[in-house]
């Protein structure tokens, strides 16, 4: 292929990309800063509001990750039909992905209904299981919900229509603000709840965000090729099956990886406010810019689901190496912003010195593991749209915690190879974690790749 068709090709993916990216980095964000809000406002009632609210979203919001990887089998699946032009096949698919969606999100909220023993076996204080428990309980009436929602949006998604989860995301973002106002201070005639009116408040914005995406869903013209509410279907175990078998290992995949941060919090949480603070801030904003990568895995999962569908493996192979380098050019300058900036992004968050000095200094190893953690984010959102989920399950465990947080441990806690290092031994067990995680998985997606490619049929001359 001559350089200047080659040049314009690799543009006119990169804008596909990226338009599909950026409306689910909006979203993603504004998720994101839902937490926030929720922090802010409960912080302001008492400590113990707060840490009732903390304590709640230390197990919740890795369940929801779960619930969500889970469901995020319905995007390439329903991106392979598209690109074959089948949309009579993506309804019926879909009407399954509701049913599973369903049946996963009460699952997982009748385990939160009863999560007491969690909280016992963490050792929190007696005061504060009350609490958390109510504030559970109530994010919990939402989590069926919530999947339904992810179900619609995975559909949307892989349409190539991601528009539509940012606007409803940030929609919810605008009406969590006043609902915890409501709900925590006790306005409109109701009684305040304090931290727990923000699990109230949140389980009715999820409850919108399905309501909204079933209104766009239903009126949008290009959902109406699908025919995805002129049926009825119970469920069907054999789609069902096909769709967990790559549903949850995506699922534990994603569970692994933001488990490992909330482990490593609880380790450092013995090392003193000043440490645990500085590694907060860090992790706070390394988990920020993550979201450009993440949302960029997410539409390359999109554009090789489409390829494949459509029969042209070697366009999948070229989406996938073309975001991998995508990646690796924003590492660079994340990176390089992190290794300049380190001190002037600390002081954002807070005045002290100490704290500052100590969020500098993990900053360094931020910097470090962008690199990996870009490939790997990116790899396993190729590896998504290959529906090959199965070995970056595996992958993922052994390299997170396999790898990852033995190091760090015996790096930042023992004295086998010396003085502890503290949060930067922890860190980097987190580079090593990752940088094994980003091997694996990219040479597992060039095995994926090549091996669509000798499926493919030759084609006639």
């Amino acid at each position: 292929m001559p350089t200047e068709l080659r040049l314009r090709r690799v543009r006119v993916e990169l804008r596909t990309l990226f338009a599909l990216a950026l409306p689910m980095m909006i979203a993603q964000l504004a998720n994101t800063a839902m937490g926030f809000v929720d922090t802010l406002m409960a912080g302001r009632v008492s400590p113990a509001d707060l840490a009732a609210v903390a304590l709640g979203n230390s197990i919740w919001v890795p369940v929801f990750l779960l619930v969500t990887g889970v469901i995020l089998a319905t995007t390439p699946n329903v991106a392979q039909h598209f690109g074959r032009d089948q949309h009579e096949r993506i309804g019926p698919l879909v009407r399954q992905a509701l049913w599973m969606g369903l049946g996963v999100g009460s699952l997982f909220a009748l385990l939160m209904w009863n999560a007491e023993p969690v909280l016992h076996l963490m050792e929190v204080e007696p005061a504060l299981i009350d609490p958390t428990m109510a504030y559970l309980r109530a994010v919990a009436c939402g989590f069926p919900a919530v999947a339904l929602y992810q179900v619609l949006r995975c559909y949307s998604d892989g349409l190539g229509h991601t528009r539509p989860s940012m606007v409803v995301g940030i929609l919810a973002l605008m009406l969590n603000i006043p609902l915890n106002y409501i709900f925590i201070y006790g306005k409109l005639g109701l009684p305040a709840m304090g931290g727990v009116g923000c699990g109230w408040a949140t389980a009715l914005v999820m409850a919108f965000m399905l309501l909204a995406m079933l209104f766009w869903v239903r009126r949008a013209d290009y959902y109406q090729p699908s025919q995805l509410f002129t049926h009825f279907d119970w469920p069907k175990w054999s789609v069902l099956s096909r769709l967990l078998s790559v549903g949850v290992p995506i699922g534990v995949a994603v569970f692994a990886e933001a488990s490992i941060f909330s482990v490593i919090a609880l380790l450092i949480g013995g090392l003193g406010a000043t440490v645990v603070a500085g590694h907060q801030i860090a992790l706070n904003f390394t988990s920020l810019i993550f979201m450009i990568p993440l949302s960029l895995g997410m539409a390359i999962t999109i554009r090789i689901g489409q390829a494949l569908g459509r029969g042209a493996p070697r366009d999948a192979r070229f989406v996938a190496g073309l975001g991998v380098i995508s990646s690796l050019v924003y590492a660079c300058f994340s990176a390089g912003s992190m290794l300049l900036f380190s001190e002037q992004i600390a002081r954002i968050y807070t005045p002290d010195p100490a704290v500052i000095a100590v969020a500098a200094s993990l900053f360094f190893y931020a910097a470090l593991f962008q690199f990996s953690d870009v490939v790997q984010v990116t790899a396993a959102g190729a590896l998504r749209g290959y529906q090959d989920t199965r070995m970056t399950m595996i992958f993922t465990l052994f390299a997170y915690w396999g790898i990852g947080l033995p190091v760090g441990y015996v790096l930042g806690l023992t004295d086998r190879f010396g003085e502890p290092s503290g949060p930067a031994g922890l860190w980097q067990g987190l580079i090593a974690g990752l940088s094994c995680a980003a091997i694996l998985l990219t040479i597992r997606l060039v095995r994926s790749a090549r091996r669509e490619i000798r499926r493919a049929r030759p084609v006639a001359v």
